[in-house]
């Protein structure tokens, strides 16, 4: 019976696990919380558990991999672009549906939540902090931007020294095996801790938080559903590739995202579908997955931020200028850059989206007791958009592997015997 749970696919027992906790939230209603957390905060643990060693690993090795051929660093360049295009293209979805649907009009007497005080550190402030004074005390603490600058100084030692680090470099790669066979382990728990996240989700909310601020919440999915379905579809299909493969390839990682609100904490999914389901091969996507989930927000720095402007400064009956606009769009684009790493992103950004346009900051607490709720949907976008930069980019430098991606064939990253073509076999995604 077991056997036969593991061989139906991640998506399907993923999706049943999504109903079956919707049905528990509502059949348990305050109590879920108390009974289906625990479910959710065990499999966040062991997620949060795989993330340092994952990303230092994989780095490492993947550096020491691109550093062997010519086009290690225009991979950096092109990737870096398409952050801020799809970034770019995710604000001005956000200001088209904050205006078709004017989430703000005609509300008053809202209730005010508390919102903790953040601080917004200097850009220069998050450079420096960019670099670990101890990378051990990163890797302890989580921090994955230290984690990724320390891990490509690795993979660069490693290129640097050639021949001369054939032991360190076996061993960085069998490292990286070893945590993605533990990775896998942990993906099969999606299912149950998707079922505990969402059930405590349903169950702690009720229709009298939402309902006030219900085209709030429309305006937001809507944007984030356009720009998933019809945006990034169509950056796709520019690049003569399916959409439908795409999406196939990526929905499982889509579903945790939506249950845990977490970028990094879906990062291990992540990776496996860009690599095992859209064919990015490994030695780029190591690098591009883990930075994309620091620093590529469409949802959390683009489209909310964008949309939350809109209906902050129309409960406060203020008319946005155009000046405001472009404000609200260079901050959006630039600012997860510049507040990489910085906990609560979301808050932050638009915390730094609304100090820039000059609107009243009091706004944010309006709109904070809802946060959870919306950001299931800004994760989903975050990370859809992670997945899709290394497939755009790997298209364009022929690097794609496009029989994994449209599904024709399953390859598992990380197992000696998966890498050579007879151990390639037929797949039934």
């Amino acid at each position: 019976m077991i056997r036969r749970f593991f061989a139906i696919p991640l998506w399907q027992r993923t999706a049943a696990g999504f109903v079956l906790g919707i049905l528990a939230g509502l059949i348990l209603r305050e109590k879920a919380e108390v009974w289906l957390q625990p479910i959710g905060d065990v499999y966040l643990n062991l997620i949060r558990m795989v993330v340092a060693p994952l990303v230092l690993f994989t780095i490492a090795s993947s550096i020491a991999k691109l550093g062997e051929g010519v086009g290690a660093v225009r991979l950096g360049v092109r990737t870096l672009v398409w952050f801020a295009i799809t970034s770019l293209l995710a604000v001005l979805v956000g200001f088209a549906f904050g205006h078709l649907i004017n989430p703000g009009m005609g509300l008053s007497n809202l209730p005010l939540g508390e919102v903790r005080e953040r601080v917004i550190p200097t850009p220069l402030d998050v450079l420096i902090g960019i670099v670990p004074t101890n990378p051990f005390a990163a890797l302890s603490e989580g921090k994955v931007l230290q984690i990724i600058f320390f891990s490509a100084l690795v993979g660069a030692a490693l290129v640097a020294l050639g021949d001369r680090a054939q032991t360190a470099r076996r061993l960085v790669d069998e490292g990286a095996s070893i945590i993605f066979r533990i990775t896998r382990w942990v993906i099969q728990l999606t299912p149950f801790g998707v079922f505990g996240l969402i059930g405590s989700v349903v169950g702690g909310y009720g229709w009298e938080a939402l309902l006030p601020l219900g085209k709030f919440i429309f305006a937001i999915y809507a944007a984030c559903l356009f720009h998933i379905l019809i945006v990034y579809s169509g950056l796709l299909k520019l690049h003569g590739l399916k959409a439908r493969s795409f999406f196939r390839g990526a929905f499982a990682a889509q579903q945790t995202a939506f249950a845990t609100s977490s970028s990094l904490g879906t990062l291990p999914i992540t990776l496996r579908q860009t690599v095992e389901r859209l064919g990015v091969p490994q030695a780029y996507a190591a690098f591009a997955v883990p930075l994309g989930a620091s620093v590529k927000m469409d949802g959390c720095g683009a489209i909310y931020p964008a949309i939350a402007s809109i209906f902050i400064a129309q409960y406060f009956n203020i008319d946005l200028s155009l000046t405001q606009y472009v404000l609200i769009g260079l901050t959006a684009v630039l600012g997860s850059l510049g507040t990489a790493g910085v906990p609560g992103t979301s808050i932050v950004m638009l915390t730094l989206t609304l100090s820039t346009a000059g609107l009243p900051l009091e706004g944010i607490g309006y709109i904070v007791a809802i946060d959870r709720i919306i950001d299931m949907m800004r994760t989903a976008t975050n990370v859809t958009g992670q997945m899709l930069v290394p497939v755009l980019v790997a298209k364009e430098e022929k690097i794609l592997n496009e029989d994994i991606y449209n599904g024709h064939v399953a390859w598992l990253p990380g197992d000696p015997e998966a890498e050579t073509p007879d151990a390639v076999k037929a797949s039934g995604i």
